[in-house]
């Protein structure tokens, strides 16, 4: 797999996605199927915590690795993928989840697991440099 997308990038679209399944409800009119609501609504704000407390250039607290961030987004993705049938929504709504599930899948599967510059506190003690 060609891991094309840089950290960077990929928190601003955590961000970004995180949002947009917290308003799709009311955007796309949605609001009223309490299941299909809170499942897009919760996990928006569940992507947007782990996105805060993970160690890449878009976080604030450092406190996951990059590589548990993207299991975290694949496993957010399937959920979604799958909610609405799991659930029971599907008869009312299902492409939001599927097309945001989806996209939250795709982009874990291309995004690099090496940030370049990191923010937070460091959980791992550093290798001592080689002495020369």
């Amino acid at each position: 797999m060609i891991r094309i997308i840089p950290t960077r990038i990929h928190g601003i679209l955590d961000y970004l996605s995180g949002a947009l399944m917290i308003a799709l409800p009311w955007i796309l009119g949605f609001s009223q199927y309490s299941g299909a609501l809170w499942v897009m609504f919760m996990l928006g704000i569940v992507v947007i915590v782990y996105s805060l407390i993970t160690r890449y250039e878009m976080g604030l607290a450092g406190l996951i690795s990059m590589r548990t961030h993207l299991w975290f987004d694949f496993l957010v993705g399937g959920f979604l993928l799958a909610s609405p049938w799991l659930l029971g929504f599907a008869e009312y709504v299902y492409m939001p989840h599927v097309v945001m599930g989806g996209l939250s899948v795709v982009v874990a599967m291309l995004t690099r697991t090496s940030p370049t510059k990191v923010h937070g506190p460091q959980l791992s003690p550093r290798r001592p440099h080689a002495a020369i």
